[in-house]
């Protein structure tokens, strides 16, 4: 009865548009106020306060505005420049800067949208002046902005190890490898669809040591941002929080007073985009909080793992549906929404099967963060199309290729855990 009233308040908010956070404090309600033997509604009140009571929650907002000062302060385009100067000398060398870009801003965002927002206005219609289709550059930028939520900070890293209960540091050390991979695999599937664009691959300019320099120089500021945030967190100086707040404070003084590209004017717009991004996130988060409670209330953890483990003892083919599960709930519904709700109802049948949380952690993420390029809901495809003015439905189609080695990876990455948990075990 929990569940059935539970996910049918639930099924039907979100039908009529209502916010994701409001959908899951009304079913919380509904349980409530419905369900006979359900604690009080008080609870409900009691569990938004405890939810919101989190200092590693506080993480949240502040790598969202770095992130925004950081664009807005110059660094993705200095980024881009010091990516190019390094491999743009390389044959279709223009590719393979658009993913280099991507694991830069990666490095001090935490966003798969803003990576690709970022990269994608600087580099998209550079790479059409020399002979890339808009199709294919879109299509590039749309899948490599995904490795923005892989490679640290990751928000959901954050938003997991706050739902989960387990180490943000250790979550950030265990996307590093996936993410790298993922970048490595993007620069080989693009090489293969230029392999007969003479056009593309002729156009080539002469390595060039001085501009690498020059370029460096420019964008050294931005460069160490990653070293500060990651070298303060795992050398024990400050917590993920406390380089959330670092990050901020640095991003300011950096865009302002080095490279000025930040105005006094800009800082009531910048700081009220981050509130917004920061105030939707936030909500969902502590509604969440009830609305795990009365999961776990009505057992649907437990009810799911029987039901699994009925349809197979295998763990390989339960985890195989878990992804296939995940793969299908990142098209339809937002990555921070699909955490919170999903990981009080998987991580036990997860570890039940003896999946380590963290390595959890990132088969969660990377199904999720596929969801950014994959239509209906693809925000990727959608800044990607907004930017290069290629439609959604031309865009679906020529990510495929690269869909299909997210796969491969995504699959490698699930049943290999330690390539997820090598990194984290030497911390």
């Amino acid at each position: 009865m929990i569940a059935t009233v539970l996910f049918l308040v639930l099924i039907l908010t979100l039908f009529l548009s209502v916010p994701i956070g409001i959908c899951l404090g009304l079913a919380t309600m509904a349980v409530m106020i419905l369900v006979d033997g359900t604690p009080p509604l008080v609870l409900l009140a009691r569990s938004v306060v405890t939810g919101a009571d989190s200092f590693p929650l506080i993480a949240v907002p502040l790598f969202i505005l770095a992130g925004d000062l950081m664009q807005h302060g110059g660094m993705s385009r200095r980024l881009v420049g010091f990516a190019n100067a390094l491999i743009g000398h390389i044959r279709a060398g223009l590719s393979y800067v658009n993913v280099l870009a991507c694991v830069f801003f990666a490095a001090i965002s935490g966003s798969s949208p803003a990576t690709v927002a970022a990269i994608g206005s600087n580099l998209i219609p550079e790479m059409e002046k020399v002979g890339y289709t808009r199709r294919f550059s879109a299509s590039l930028t749309a899948s490599s902005g995904m490795i923005g939520v892989m490679i640290p900070p990751s928000i959901p890293f954050i938003i997991y190890g706050v739902t989960a209960e387990v180490s943000i540091g250790k979550l950030f050390l265990a996307g590093i490898v996936p993410g790298v991979m993922f970048a490595v695999m993007f620069m080989i599937v693009a090489r293969f669809l230029l392999r007969n664009e003479t056009k593309v691959i002729g156009n080539t300019r002469d390595f060039d040591a001085s501009l690498i320099t020059t370029s460096f120089r420019k964008s050294v500021w931005a460069l160490l941002v990653p070293v500060i945030i990651l070298g303060g967190i795992y050398s024990g100086i400050f917590t993920p929080t406390e380089a959330g707040a670092v990050a901020v404070v640095y991003a300011a003084i950096v865009g302002k007073f080095v490279y000025g590209d930040l105005e006094w004017s800009d800082f009531p717009t910048i700081l009220a985009e981050s509130a917004r991004t920061s105030g939707m996130i936030l909500v969902l988060v502590i509604m969440a909080t009830a609305f795990g409670r009365v999961i776990t209330l009505a057992q649907i953890p437990a009810d799911l793992a029987g039901w699994l483990t009925g349809l197979s003892d295998n763990p390989i083919i339960i985890l195989l549906l878990i992804n296939v599960l995940l793969l299908i709930i990142g098209m339809f519904m937002e990555t921070i929404s699909s955490i919170i709700i999903m990981t009080p109802i998987l991580l036990p049948v997860a570890t039940a099967l003896g999946v380590d949380p963290i390595a959890f952690g990132v088969i969660m993420t990377v199904n999720l963060a596929i969801g950014f390029c994959t239509p209906p809901l693809g925000v990727n495809l959608f800044v990607a199309s907004g930017i290069s003015g290629v439609s959604i439905e031309k865009l679906s189609r020529a990510i495929l290729p690269f869909f299909a080695g997210m796969i491969v990876l995504l699959m490698l990455i699930t049943y290999v855990p330690s390539l997820s948990l090598a990194l984290p075990a030497l911390w």
